[in-house]
Parts: structure tokens; C-alpha cells; sequence
């Protein structure tokens, strides 16, 4: 029996199986943006498919630890415009 990859939302600390979750990547160019399909290069960070996820990551700092750098506020609304995106 194959064993499914199970990961951890940085925003409510869910854990589930890693196609249940959104990945947040930075790129190597230092870019942040969704990755639907899990496989961008970069370093990433799980997410549930919900806002209140992204928020209460962002005021817990838990995007500053994921990255192991401080995540400028523009890319919150970034990836908000990201997540509505993939929700319709």
C-alpha cells in the first residue's frame, strides 16, 4: 500500500493530505505566488483553501518562519487575489 503525504496548514495547523492543501512557493527569483499543482520549484508552505487560513498565517508570522524571511504585506494581497482566483 502506497503511503499518501500528509502535511500541516501554517495557518489553523490542520494536517491532511497534501492534495487537500494549496502550496505557497517562493521562487528562486524571490516571486511568491500559489502553486495549484504542488511541483514549482522553490521553497513552499501548505495552506488550506480558505482566506481565514491565509490571514491568520499572515498575523501569526507563520509565512515569515515557513520562508525564514519577513513576507512583505503586498504579497498577502497577492496571494488573496490568488485564492479568490482559484475558488471561482
Amino acid at each position: 500500500m502506497k503511503k499518501i503525504p500528509e502535511r500541516t496548514c501554517i495557518g489553523c495547523g490542520e494536517k491532511k493530505e497534501k492534495t487537500a492543501f494549496l502550496r505557497i512557493v517562493k521562487k528562486p527569483d524571490g516571486s511568491f505566488s500559489l502553486d495549484p499543482t504542488g511541483r514549482m520549484n522553490g521553497r513552499g508552505a501548505y495552506i488550506c483553501n480558505d482566506p481565514a487560513c491565509l490571514e491568520k498565517a499572515f498575523r501569526k508570522k507563520a509565512l515569515d518562519r515557513a520562508f525564514k524571511e519577513a513576507v512583505p504585506a503586498d504579497v498577502l494581497d497577492t496571494l488573496r487575489e490568488g485564492l479568490a482566483q482559484l475558488g471561482k
